[in-house]
């Protein structure tokens, strides 16, 4: 039997908070190491944010290091990701499990992964993408501030679904994976 602690590797924490004004461009960290999470929306100053089941979005430390070691010019942010983790195997994650960040926030994961139509400029000035197999997205059940260091909590495990991610997003992930393409 799976258990919430099985995700971690070791303390789960958030090691960069990004953000960006457009979307399909890189994000940047946040200056002060601090933004604020709204409710069933997401990080007040992203470009991503939104009613939607995309609202915020997580990429591992540990990814981006390996995405290092073959020689690519990237750090935090780079890939999209609104929170770059450390500590935490995200993709070991089902949909549906709650992540509490810090003493406040709740998300829950609502997608595992993403199908790019068309490469955008995080694959042009990265030479690759990672975010479509390593990233994971989410909806915020409850909001507040998130700070650089907050601790990453599974607060219950999920039973792979999740209601607020539309079928087709699904489908098209499925499809993709079948095909080879994801």
């Amino acid at each position: 039997m799976r258990t919430a602690n099985d995700a971690y590797d070791r303390p789960a924490r958030i090691v960069s908070i990004n953000t960006s004004a457009h979307k399909g461009t890189r994000k940047s960290p946040v200056a002060d190491g601090r933004d604020t999470v709204i409710e069933q929306f997401g990080l007040a100053s992203d470009a991503h944010a939104g009613h939607w089941h995309r609202q915020v979005s997580f990429l591992a430390a540990e990814s981006i290091q390996t995405a290092q070691a073959r020689g690519l010019d990237v750090r935090e942010g780079d890939f999209g990701e609104n929170f770059t983790t450390r500590g935490i195997n995200l993709l070991s994650l089902p949909l549906g499990t709650q992540l509490k960040l810090g003493s406040k926030v709740l998300v829950e994961i609502s997608q595992i992964g993403k199908v790019c139509h068309t490469r955008c400029a995080i694959y042009y000035l990265a030479g690759d993408c990672i975010f479509p197999h390593e990233g994971i997205f989410g909806v915020v059940l409850k909001g507040g501030e998130i700070h650089i260091g907050d601790d990453i909590q599974v607060v219950k495990l999920g039973d792979g679904t999740c209601s607020f991610t539309p079928a087709e997003a699904l489908e098209e992930i499925e499809q993709a994976r079948l095909e080879g393409t994801l």
